[in-house]
């Protein structure tokens, strides 16, 4: 199911950029480049190569987790399509429809809740620790549709959480750059200790994954343990990557505010300088 999904958005993301071209609109190769690479990182962690894995080992379907809500997710974003979308669609018969649809989607409505802390942080942390501690996974792991949908989970939850991090498409919540920093802290902290419970649980998490084929030679608590090795390693590292991008666009930011300030200054002789010298003496005059 997801790698036909990716297919219909390659093929999507092409159709938006060639008609950006024939319009004479520019558009960044490099945005491109992200998306296209998440498209094919998302079709290779869910093809038949690795699926078939994932549906027996934990060790493959914990890297395949990983990958949908920490890899494919930063990458797809990285492209702008809510940014394509919008310029590409055409105004006039369906395609107005659609654009009214994508700005009531992308600005307010349902995008508004969907993005909200109270709703991305509960679903993130549901993913692994409600999901791997409670029967809900070996609920769901059990059948193929509950496997799929559990994989749909990952890749809308990643979404959710990454856009009001990462997003530079006109969404209706972003975050300001403090609390950025504090949701990636708790998503590393959330894969770490995750990891370590995981490696330290002496039975089997996931009923689902103790029945591998006898002829694979799979040792359960050993597939286990790399499955929380890899919460604990793999987890990290996109999330340690996004947090340089967020304190590199804070900088960024803040030098940009600071030379509209000195340019200010310039300009009207910085008067609110002088007006806060003014009342500081007025106030020392007062007390005198």
């Amino acid at each position: 199911m997801l790698p036909i999904v990716g297919v219909a958005l390659l093929v999507a993301y092409v159709a938006g950029l060639w008609r950006l071209r024939r319009s004479g609109m520019p558009w960044s190769w490099g945005r491109t480049a992200a998306f296209l690479a998440g498209v094919l990182v998302l079709l290779l962690v869910t093809g038949p190569a690795v699926e078939g894995y994932g549906l027996e080992m934990f060790s493959v379907f914990m890297f395949q987790q990983l990958t949908l809500m920490m890899a494919v997710p930063p990458l797809l974003i990285l492209g702008r399509p809510g940014t394509l979308l919008l310029r590409a669609t055409p105004h006039g018969g369906m395609g107005g429809g659609v654009l009214r649809a994508a700005i009531w989607g992308l600005r307010a409505g349902p995008g508004a809740a969907a993005l909200h802390p109270l709703v991305t942080i509960p679903v993130f942390l549901f993913t692994y620790y409600g999901l791997y501690l409670s029967p809900a996974g070996g609920a769901l792991l059990g059948s193929w549709a509950g496997h799929i949908s559990l994989e749909v989970l990952f890749l809308v939850a990643g979404v959710l959480f990454t856009v009001p991090v990462l997003s530079r498409d006109p969404v209706p919540r972003r975050h300001p750059h403090e609390l950025q920093v504090g949701e990636m802290f708790i998503e590393m902290a959330t894969h770490a200790f995750f990891g370590v419970i995981v490696i330290m649980t002496a039975s089997p998490l996931v009923a689902a994954f103790t029945h591998p084929p006898r002829d694979w030679g799979v040792d359960i608590m050993g597939d286990q343990a790399v499955a929380g090795a890899l919460a604990w390693s793999y987890g990290e590292l996109p999330a340690l990557v996004l947090l340089l991008i967020v304190f590199a666009r804070w900088q960024r930011a803040d030098t940009l505010t600071a030379r509209a300030a000195d340019v200010k200054a310039d300009r009207d002789g910085d008067a609110q300088l002088q007006a806060y010298n003014a009342y500081l003496a007025q106030l020392r005059d007062h007390d005198a």
